[in-house]
């Protein structure tokens, strides 16, 4: 009777989330990583080319399944895989904290925290492999309760197979793999498991892991280069510098405490606090409260001391850890003050942060980011997670492919591409203009270099998206003008 009420809660909270986020889900085609993420699956490409640790193989399986199989437009059916993993993301986040405290609002609270944190909203919003990936990571601290209140094994066989799983999304899952490693082997040491169920479990996680292992395999094979694919799996093909950074500056820290704060911009922050100091009393054994604390601790420094442009996201993890802990502080709280007013208030500051968002671009109008793209204002395009009707990328991209003239190339940097090969592949809209990015080009492009781009200007009419440093070549800015021509710049000799 008890699992069958926890069920029915469970469904719940997974309808309400998923009600959100497919309200919030966006529609059509999508600007930079997740248009490229949506042009991947369009053409079946579980690799990439950016370097294995970038391939999230797992992620575009699941994706290019459901383009396959599931009714509607292209693009608004793949983001909703993004809706769909962050609505079971947050019914797992009820499930960990009700399964571990016993009582509903804790864990409510843990829920409604994680479903309305900024990046993890916004990145329920559009496709992208965050979501996927911490629902896994929530299903891994599930099996990790039940493991830590029953001592029964078969929960590290599930933790490991779900740990595989997670890997083959997101190389993210290496910061719990060590966690759960360094667990087993004080569980060896305590002879609490014998070393054939490591086997099994070692053996479950390579079955998870079985898309990823694949990829890599293959790699070795095909280029006969170790080192080079393994260094690959780890850091893609040029983010081992930011991986592996160890250096800070004042600016990246007040940026990490305004990411923090912006996610959770509610007096129900100082519950984090709380909940770290009720950890140690309410965890149920005490190697589980140490791999909270570690993983807490490890996601935290990872992504304040990372250096990719959108490091932002790489907090999602730290939010996951920040919404346990707010939920044990709302038990905590809730546990010496059991008012009424205090429990609404508590569930109103939980869902301040929908109203801050709903403003914050009318206050915050210059946030730092570029300018120039079409039909994209970025205060409000960043600063509000939902993205309910927005279809910037594809007005930009019908626009672009029908001003531009016949046989042109149409050069646009890695914002931009996404939507304009989509646009002309999904719609077969302008078979005869050529997409060039520095990431994916058309099928077929010219040379695009210092060299071939004379001649290239004197037989086709050429455009740029942007003349901005960085998303112009540098050699395009220096010996050529440009005359605007509506959302484009045609490029025309000095």
């Amino acid at each position: 009777m008890i699992k069958s009420k926890l069920a029915i809660r469970y469904l719940f909270v997974l309808f309400s989330a998923l009600v959100l986020y497919t309200i919030s889900c966006a529609p059509g085609l999508l600007w930079q990583d997740s248009g490229l993420i949506q042009y991947r699956i369009w053409h079946n490409d579980i690799e990439g080319f950016y370097g294995l640790a970038l391939s999230h193989p797992l992620f575009y399986i699941v994706g290019i399944a459901v383009k396959y199989v599931s009714p509607g437009e292209f693009a608004h059916r793949v983001n909703m895989v993004s809706a769909v993993a962050g609505a079971i993301a947050v019914a797992n986040m009820y499930l960990l904290v009700r399964l571990w405290i016993g009582k509903d609002m804790p864990a409510v609270i843990a829920a409604i925290t994680l479903a309305v944190s900024h990046t993890f909203w916004r990145h329920a919003s559009i496709i992208e492999t965050y979501t996927p990936w911490t629902a896994l990571f929530l299903a891994e601290l599930i099996v990790l309760v039940q493991y830590a209140k029953t001592n029964r094994v078969r929960y590290l066989y599930w933790l490991g197979f779900l740990n595989g799983l997670a890997v083959a999304v997101h190389t993210l899952a290496t910061i719990p793999l060590v966690c759960h490693a360094v667990f087993i082997v004080f569980l060896l040491i305590q002879k609490k498991i014998r070393p054939t169920r490591l086997a099994i479990i070692l053996l479950f996680w390579v079955i998870g892991a079985l898309p990823y292992e694949f990829l890599i395999v293959r790699t070795m094979i095909q280029s006969g280069d170790i080192a080079g694919t393994l260094a690959s799996a780890a850091f893609g093909t040029r983010w081992q510098q930011a991986v592996l950074n160890t250096s800070m500056s004042l600016k990246m820290a007040k940026e990490s405490c305004c990411y923090i704060l912006f996610n959770f911009p509610t007096p129900n922050l100082l519950l984090f606090f709380a909940g770290g100091c009720a950890l140690i009393r309410m965890s149920p054994s005490r190697g589980f409260r140490n791999l909270l604390l570690a993983m807490t601790a490890l996601f935290f420094v990872f992504a304040f001391r990372y250096t990719v442009p959108d490091r932002y996201a790489f907090f999602i993890p730290f939010y996951v850890m920040a919404s346990i802990l707010m939920g044990l502080g709302t038990h905590d709280l809730l546990g010496r003050i059991h008012h009424k007013a205090l429990v609404l208030a508590v569930i109103f500051f939980s869902l301040l942060p929908v109203g801050v968002y709903a403003i914050a671009p009318m206050i915050a109008r210059n946030i730092g980011t570029r300018n120039d793209i079409p039909y994209r204002e970025d205060s409000t395009y960043f600063l509000r997670p939902w993205k309910t009707g927005y279809r910037g990328p594809e007005r930009f991209a019908d626009e672009a492919l029908d001003l531009a003239e016949a046989h042109a190339v149409i050069y646009a940097d890695v914002t931009t591409i996404a939507p304009l090969l989509l646009a002309q592949q999904i719609k077969a809209k302008r078979p005869d203009v050529t997409m060039i990015s520095g990431t994916v080009n058309s099928e077929g492009a010219p040379p695009f270099n210092e060299q071939t781009f004379g001649s290239l200007l004197e037989n086709r009419p050429i455009y740029v998206v942007s003349q901005k440093p960085g998303y112009c070549p540098a050699f395009v800015l220096g010996d050529y003008d440009f005359v605007e021509t509506g959302i484009l710049w045609k490029v025309v000799a000095k």
